[in-house]
């Protein structure tokens, strides 16, 4: 049986990656990359949390199947937005997106 510190661990390090694909990227699609690995370091982290603590109860497969739902929905707006921001404005650079800007 794998401990929990290693899932743990795991999770922490998706997330770090993530945070940093996000803080550091100009690119609209690297950044909502950086934002599916983040939410992908919160469903290990369900999982684990889920076997660990409760195996018989299944809330914690309920919240990951949630936080899946969530996380393709955020990616199919996100990238509909990225789309039509593209094809307006032939750039997908993060900092040259101003269009909700007076």
């Amino acid at each position: 049986m794998v401990p929990l510190n290693w899932y743990l661990t795991l999770a922490a390090a998706l997330f770090c990656i993530g945070l940093y694909g996000v803080l550091s990227r100009r690119n609209a699609v690297a950044i909502l990359m950086g934002v599916e690995l983040m939410m992908n370091a919160v469903i290990i982290n369900l999982v684990a949390f889920w076997r660990y603590l409760q195996p018989t109860n299944i809330n914690g497969q309920v919240f990951a199947v949630i936080v899946f739902a969530v996380a393709a929905a955020e990616a199919s707006v996100g990238l509909a937005l990225i789309i039509s921001i593209y094809r307006r404005r032939n750039s997908v650079i993060a900092d040259e997106m101003n269009l909700m800007k007076w």
